[in-house]
Protein backbone atom coordinates (compact mmCIF):
# COMPACT_ATOMS: atom_id res chain seq x y z
CA UNK A 1 0.00 0.00 0.00
CA UNK A 2 0.65 3.60 -0.95
CA UNK A 3 0.80 6.81 1.30
CA UNK A 4 0.23 10.20 0.31
CA UNK A 5 0.11 13.37 2.66
CA UNK A 6 -3.09 14.99 1.78
CA UNK A 7 -1.69 18.87 2.23
CA UNK A 8 -5.54 20.69 3.22
CA UNK A 9 -4.16 23.01 5.99
CA UNK A 10 -6.85 25.48 7.09
CA UNK A 11 -6.00 28.95 8.18
CA UNK A 12 -9.33 30.42 10.47
CA UNK A 13 -7.85 33.30 10.59
CA UNK A 14 -6.43 35.81 7.37
CA UNK A 15 -3.80 36.74 9.21
CA UNK A 16 -2.96 32.96 9.30
CA UNK A 17 -2.57 32.69 5.83
CA UNK A 18 1.51 33.36 5.64
CA UNK A 19 2.60 31.06 8.58
CA UNK A 20 0.34 28.33 7.57
CA UNK A 21 1.42 28.52 3.88
CA UNK A 22 5.04 28.42 5.03
CA UNK A 23 4.46 25.52 7.62
CA UNK A 24 3.06 23.51 4.72
CA UNK A 25 5.77 23.47 2.67
CA UNK A 26 7.84 22.54 5.48
CA UNK A 27 5.92 19.34 5.99
CA UNK A 28 5.71 18.87 2.18
CA UNK A 29 9.82 18.71 2.67
CA UNK A 30 9.46 16.82 5.43
CA UNK A 31 7.37 13.96 3.73
CA UNK A 32 9.89 14.13 0.76
CA UNK A 33 12.53 13.37 3.28
CA UNK A 34 11.04 10.38 5.05
CA UNK A 35 10.27 8.95 1.54
CA UNK A 36 6.33 9.08 1.56
CA UNK A 37 5.21 8.15 -1.58
CA UNK A 38 2.79 11.31 -2.61
CA UNK A 39 1.65 14.61 -1.37
CA UNK A 40 -1.86 15.64 -3.05
CA UNK A 41 -3.00 18.82 -2.93
CA UNK A 42 -6.97 20.47 -2.72
CA UNK A 43 -8.92 23.60 -3.90
CA UNK A 44 -10.60 25.40 -2.02
CA UNK A 45 -11.71 29.51 -2.39
CA UNK A 46 -12.26 32.67 -0.19
CA UNK A 47 -13.04 30.75 2.69
CA UNK A 48 -9.83 29.37 4.61
CA UNK A 49 -10.43 26.00 4.52
CA UNK A 50 -6.98 25.39 2.22
CA UNK A 51 -4.57 28.15 3.01
CA UNK A 52 -2.59 28.14 -0.13
CA UNK A 53 -5.86 28.06 -2.21
CA UNK A 54 -4.04 27.25 -5.69
CA UNK A 55 -2.75 23.62 -6.59
CA UNK A 56 -1.14 24.90 -9.64
CA UNK A 57 1.21 27.17 -8.07
CA UNK A 58 1.65 25.58 -4.66
CA UNK A 59 2.32 22.62 -6.71
CA UNK A 60 5.33 24.26 -9.06
CA UNK A 61 6.58 25.31 -5.54
CA UNK A 62 6.44 21.91 -4.11
CA UNK A 63 8.09 20.20 -7.69
CA UNK A 64 11.14 22.65 -6.97
CA UNK A 65 11.88 22.16 -3.67
CA UNK A 66 11.00 18.18 -3.43
CA UNK A 67 13.67 15.84 -4.73
CA UNK A 68 11.62 12.08 -5.08
CA UNK A 69 7.80 12.50 -3.67
CA UNK A 70 5.53 12.53 -6.43
CA UNK A 71 2.92 15.26 -6.69
CA UNK A 72 -1.40 15.36 -7.15
CA UNK A 73 -4.26 17.17 -6.97
CA UNK A 74 -7.17 15.75 -5.13
CA UNK A 75 -8.69 17.64 -6.82
CA UNK A 76 -7.90 20.50 -9.43
CA UNK A 77 -11.87 21.91 -9.64
CA UNK A 78 -12.07 21.93 -13.26
CA UNK A 79 -14.38 24.15 -14.11
CA UNK A 80 -12.80 27.05 -12.27
CA UNK A 81 -10.37 26.54 -15.07
CA UNK A 82 -9.70 26.70 -18.74
CA UNK A 83 -8.05 23.37 -19.77
CA UNK A 84 -5.42 25.19 -22.64
CA UNK A 85 -3.89 27.43 -19.51
CA UNK A 86 -4.34 24.21 -17.41
CA UNK A 87 -2.62 21.59 -19.75
CA UNK A 88 -0.32 24.52 -20.04
CA UNK A 89 0.44 24.67 -16.31
CA UNK A 90 0.81 20.90 -16.43
CA UNK A 91 3.11 20.50 -19.03
CA UNK A 92 5.40 22.60 -17.05
CA UNK A 93 5.34 21.56 -13.85
CA UNK A 94 5.84 18.05 -14.95
CA UNK A 95 9.06 19.51 -16.63
CA UNK A 96 10.28 21.52 -13.39
CA UNK A 97 9.41 17.85 -11.43
CA UNK A 98 10.78 15.26 -14.07
CA UNK A 99 7.65 13.27 -14.68
CA UNK A 100 5.66 13.61 -10.94
CA UNK A 101 2.83 14.85 -11.36
CA UNK A 102 -0.60 13.10 -11.20
CA UNK A 103 -3.03 15.21 -12.61
CA UNK A 104 -6.51 14.87 -10.45
CA UNK A 105 -9.67 16.60 -11.61
CA UNK A 106 -12.97 16.91 -10.26
CA UNK A 107 -16.08 18.86 -11.54
CA UNK A 108 -15.94 21.83 -8.19
CA UNK A 109 -16.86 21.99 -4.76
CA UNK A 110 -20.44 20.70 -3.81
CA UNK A 111 -20.19 22.78 -0.83
CA UNK A 112 -19.37 25.83 -1.44
CA UNK A 113 -20.97 28.79 -3.28
CA UNK A 114 -18.24 30.96 -3.17
CA UNK A 115 -16.06 29.01 -5.45
CA UNK A 116 -18.10 29.52 -8.34
CA UNK A 117 -19.83 32.98 -7.66
CA UNK A 118 -16.01 34.66 -7.47
CA UNK A 119 -14.71 32.72 -10.75
CA UNK A 120 -18.21 33.73 -12.45
CA UNK A 121 -19.00 29.90 -13.33
CA UNK A 122 -22.70 28.70 -13.04
CA UNK A 123 -22.28 25.88 -10.71
CA UNK A 124 -24.78 24.02 -12.62
CA UNK A 125 -22.48 23.67 -15.87
CA UNK A 126 -19.20 22.22 -13.36
CA UNK A 127 -19.83 18.60 -14.28
CA UNK A 128 -20.05 19.48 -18.22
CA UNK A 129 -16.80 21.55 -18.20
CA UNK A 130 -15.12 18.82 -16.80
CA UNK A 131 -16.12 16.04 -18.97
CA UNK A 132 -14.98 18.49 -21.87
CA UNK A 133 -12.26 20.18 -20.32
CA UNK A 134 -10.45 16.70 -19.59
CA UNK A 135 -10.90 15.81 -23.21
CA UNK A 136 -9.12 19.30 -24.47
CA UNK A 137 -6.57 18.58 -22.13
CA UNK A 138 -5.77 15.61 -23.39
CA UNK A 139 -5.73 16.40 -27.06
CA UNK A 140 -4.12 19.48 -26.98
CA UNK A 141 -1.09 17.87 -25.32
CA UNK A 142 -1.02 14.86 -27.83
CA UNK A 143 -2.21 16.73 -30.88
CA UNK A 144 -0.11 19.02 -33.58
CA UNK A 145 -2.61 22.00 -34.68
CA UNK A 146 -5.13 21.10 -32.69
CA UNK A 147 -8.72 22.59 -32.87
CA UNK A 148 -11.58 21.85 -30.86
CA UNK A 149 -15.28 23.14 -31.37
CA UNK A 150 -17.45 22.29 -28.23
CA UNK A 151 -20.27 23.66 -25.50
CA UNK A 152 -17.71 25.98 -23.53
CA UNK A 153 -14.75 26.38 -25.62
CA UNK A 154 -13.99 26.82 -28.79
CA UNK A 155 -9.56 26.63 -29.76
CA UNK A 156 -7.11 26.78 -32.20
CA UNK A 157 -3.77 26.23 -31.42
CA UNK A 158 -0.52 24.83 -33.38
CA UNK A 159 1.31 22.89 -30.90
CA UNK A 160 1.06 23.28 -27.11
CA UNK A 161 4.45 24.37 -25.40
CA UNK A 162 6.26 22.57 -23.45
CA UNK A 163 5.83 19.49 -24.46
CA UNK A 164 4.79 16.95 -21.50
CA UNK A 165 8.32 15.38 -19.67
CA UNK A 166 5.77 12.00 -19.51
CA UNK A 167 4.93 10.45 -22.75
CA UNK A 168 2.19 11.30 -23.86
CA UNK A 169 1.05 13.13 -21.05
CA UNK A 170 1.28 13.45 -17.38
CA UNK A 171 -1.74 10.99 -16.13
CA UNK A 172 -4.90 11.40 -15.28
CA UNK A 173 -6.95 10.50 -12.54
CA UNK A 174 -11.01 11.62 -11.63
CA UNK A 175 -12.05 11.88 -8.22
CA UNK A 176 -15.54 10.21 -7.38
CA UNK A 177 -17.88 10.94 -4.58
CA UNK A 178 -20.96 9.05 -5.69
CA UNK A 179 -20.75 5.43 -6.55
CA UNK A 180 -22.24 6.16 -10.49
CA UNK A 181 -19.10 7.84 -10.99
CA UNK A 182 -17.13 5.42 -9.44
CA UNK A 183 -18.59 2.70 -12.13
CA UNK A 184 -18.34 5.06 -14.85
CA UNK A 185 -14.30 5.11 -14.37
CA UNK A 186 -14.55 1.04 -14.38
CA UNK A 187 -16.79 1.36 -17.52
CA UNK A 188 -13.60 3.92 -18.96
CA UNK A 189 -11.18 1.26 -17.52
CA UNK A 190 -9.48 4.04 -15.33
CA UNK A 191 -8.80 4.50 -11.52
CA UNK A 192 -10.16 7.14 -9.13
CA UNK A 193 -10.02 8.85 -5.98
CA UNK A 194 -12.63 8.20 -3.16
CA UNK A 195 -13.42 10.43 -0.75
CA UNK A 196 -13.97 10.10 2.76
CA UNK A 197 -15.81 6.67 3.19
CA UNK A 198 -16.61 3.83 6.00
CA UNK A 199 -14.76 0.55 5.55
CA UNK A 200 -18.41 -1.21 4.27
CA UNK A 201 -19.25 1.55 1.60
CA UNK A 202 -15.55 0.91 0.39
CA UNK A 203 -15.75 -2.36 0.30
CA UNK A 204 -18.44 -1.93 -1.76
CA UNK A 205 -17.66 0.15 -4.61
CA UNK A 206 -14.21 -1.82 -4.81
CA UNK A 207 -16.21 -4.53 -5.20
CA UNK A 208 -18.50 -3.10 -7.59
CA UNK A 209 -15.79 -1.65 -9.26
CA UNK A 210 -13.53 -4.45 -9.89
CA UNK A 211 -17.11 -6.18 -10.30
CA UNK A 212 -18.09 -3.58 -13.42
CA UNK A 213 -14.31 -3.70 -14.85
CA UNK A 214 -14.86 -7.07 -15.72
CA UNK A 215 -18.30 -6.57 -16.99
CA UNK A 216 -17.18 -4.30 -19.75
CA UNK A 217 -14.29 -6.60 -20.85
CA UNK A 218 -11.28 -5.77 -18.68
CA UNK A 219 -9.23 -8.41 -17.55
CA UNK A 220 -7.85 -9.63 -14.21
CA UNK A 221 -4.26 -7.70 -15.00
CA UNK A 222 -6.08 -4.08 -16.08
CA UNK A 223 -7.99 -5.09 -13.12
CA UNK A 224 -6.01 -5.22 -10.51
CA UNK A 225 -3.38 -2.25 -12.07
CA UNK A 226 -6.35 -0.19 -12.05
CA UNK A 227 -6.77 -0.99 -8.42
CA UNK A 228 -3.32 -0.22 -7.40
CA UNK A 229 -3.31 3.20 -8.64
CA UNK A 230 -7.30 3.88 -6.83
CA UNK A 231 -6.90 6.21 -3.65
CA UNK A 232 -9.05 6.42 -1.04
CA UNK A 233 -8.91 9.50 1.75
CA UNK A 234 -8.85 9.18 5.38
CA UNK A 235 -7.85 11.58 8.22
CA UNK A 236 -4.73 10.30 10.66
CA UNK A 237 -3.19 10.86 13.92
CA UNK A 238 -0.28 9.08 15.44
CA UNK A 239 0.83 9.38 18.86
CA UNK A 240 2.49 7.38 21.49
CA UNK A 241 -0.12 6.09 23.01
CA UNK A 242 -4.02 5.87 22.32
CA UNK A 243 -5.15 8.34 25.03
CA UNK A 244 -2.61 10.95 24.07
CA UNK A 245 -3.57 10.68 20.04
CA UNK A 246 -7.32 11.50 21.05
CA UNK A 247 -6.39 14.20 23.79
CA UNK A 248 -4.15 16.63 20.87
CA UNK A 249 -6.28 14.73 17.48
CA UNK A 250 -10.10 15.17 18.64
CA UNK A 251 -10.50 18.35 19.73
CA UNK A 252 -8.32 19.64 16.41
CA UNK A 253 -10.67 17.54 14.37
CA UNK A 254 -13.79 18.57 15.80
CA UNK A 255 -12.56 22.40 15.83
CA UNK A 256 -12.07 21.84 11.87
CA UNK A 257 -16.05 19.90 11.30
CA UNK A 258 -17.18 23.62 13.22
CA UNK A 259 -15.26 25.55 11.24
CA UNK A 260 -16.62 23.93 8.06
CA UNK A 261 -19.88 23.39 8.87
CA UNK A 262 -20.34 27.45 9.70
CA UNK A 263 -18.85 28.27 6.87
CA UNK A 264 -22.02 26.03 5.05
CA UNK A 265 -24.22 28.00 7.30
CA UNK A 266 -23.19 31.12 6.27
CA UNK A 267 -23.85 30.47 2.35
CA UNK A 268 -27.31 29.22 3.63
CA UNK A 269 -27.85 32.32 5.85
CA UNK A 270 -26.28 35.06 3.50
CA UNK A 271 -27.81 33.42 -0.19
CA UNK A 272 -30.59 30.63 0.75
CA UNK A 273 -28.56 28.52 -0.91
CA UNK A 274 -27.58 24.92 -0.09
CA UNK A 275 -25.62 23.05 -2.63
CA UNK A 276 -26.14 19.66 -2.02
CA UNK A 277 -28.63 17.78 0.47
CA UNK A 278 -27.63 15.09 2.79
CA UNK A 279 -30.23 12.67 4.23
CA UNK A 280 -28.18 10.98 6.60
CA UNK A 281 -24.83 12.06 8.14
CA UNK A 282 -21.51 11.58 6.00
CA UNK A 283 -18.97 9.91 6.96
CA UNK A 284 -16.42 12.95 7.05
CA UNK A 285 -18.51 14.10 10.08
CA UNK A 286 -18.68 10.60 12.20
CA UNK A 287 -15.06 10.65 13.78
CA UNK A 288 -15.16 6.96 13.97
CA UNK A 289 -14.97 6.26 10.08
CA UNK A 290 -13.50 9.69 9.28
CA UNK A 291 -9.72 10.43 11.61
CA UNK A 292 -7.34 6.81 12.05
CA UNK A 293 -6.23 7.85 15.55
CA UNK A 294 -4.40 6.42 18.19
CA UNK A 295 -0.79 4.17 18.34
CA UNK A 296 0.65 2.81 15.83
CA UNK A 297 -0.21 -0.35 16.69
CA UNK A 298 -3.75 0.68 16.99
CA UNK A 299 -3.52 2.95 13.61
CA UNK A 300 -1.80 -0.11 11.89
CA UNK A 301 -4.82 -2.47 13.01
CA UNK A 302 -7.04 -0.07 11.42
CA UNK A 303 -4.80 0.74 8.28
CA UNK A 304 -4.60 -3.25 7.47
CA UNK A 305 -8.31 -3.24 7.59
CA UNK A 306 -8.51 -1.21 4.40
CA UNK A 307 -5.39 -3.08 3.19
CA UNK A 308 -7.60 -6.02 3.18
CA UNK A 309 -10.30 -4.30 0.89
CA UNK A 310 -7.87 -3.69 -1.83
CA UNK A 311 -6.69 -0.49 -2.80
CA UNK A 312 -3.78 1.46 -4.07
CA UNK A 313 -3.60 4.13 -1.82
CA UNK A 314 -4.28 5.97 1.22
CA UNK A 315 -4.67 9.96 0.93
CA UNK A 316 -3.92 10.99 4.29
CA UNK A 317 -4.37 13.64 5.85
CA UNK A 318 -2.37 14.36 9.02
CA UNK A 319 -2.82 17.98 10.27
CA UNK A 320 -6.30 18.91 11.17
CA UNK A 321 -7.99 22.26 11.43
CA UNK A 322 -5.96 23.94 14.00
CA UNK A 323 -3.30 21.80 14.59
CA UNK A 324 0.19 23.05 15.34
CA UNK A 325 2.77 22.00 12.78
CA UNK A 326 5.15 20.45 15.33
CA UNK A 327 2.01 18.12 16.76
CA UNK A 328 1.19 17.14 12.77
CA UNK A 329 5.05 16.70 12.03
CA UNK A 330 5.39 14.13 15.14
CA UNK A 331 2.73 12.54 14.05
CA UNK A 332 4.02 11.82 10.72
CA UNK A 333 7.38 11.23 11.64
CA UNK A 334 5.85 8.35 14.18
CA UNK A 335 3.69 6.84 10.70
CA UNK A 336 6.68 6.84 8.56
CA UNK A 337 9.17 5.48 10.83
CA UNK A 338 6.69 2.84 13.39
CA UNK A 339 3.66 2.31 10.63
CA UNK A 340 4.51 2.69 7.08
CA UNK A 341 6.80 -0.29 6.83
CA UNK A 342 4.56 -2.84 7.49
CA UNK A 343 2.74 -2.27 4.54
CA UNK A 344 5.46 -1.86 2.06
CA UNK A 345 5.52 -3.52 -0.74
CA UNK A 346 8.92 -5.31 -2.61
CA UNK A 347 7.29 -3.34 -6.24
CA UNK A 348 5.82 -0.07 -5.80
CA UNK A 349 4.15 0.91 -9.06
CA UNK A 350 5.49 4.37 -9.40
CA UNK A 351 2.55 6.00 -11.11
CA UNK A 352 -0.89 6.16 -10.81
Amino acid sequence: MRFGNFLFPAAMDPADDRRVIQETLAEARLCDELGMDMLWLAEHHFDGICAYVDPVTFSAALAASTKQIRIGYAVAQMSLHHPIRLAEQMALIDNISQGRIVVGLGRGTAFNIYDYQGYGIEPSEAHDRLIEAEQVMIEAWTTPNYEHHGKFWNLKLPLLRPRPYTSPHPPIIRACSGEEATLDMARAGRPFLMNIQTNEVTQRRMDLYRQTMRESGFDDEAIARNVEETWVWRNIFVAETDDEAERLALPAWEAQQAFRSAMRRRVNQEQGVVMKQESTPAARDQVQHSILCGSPDTVSEAIAEIDKIGVGGLILVFRIGPMPAEVANHSIRLFMEKVAPQFRRETVAATV
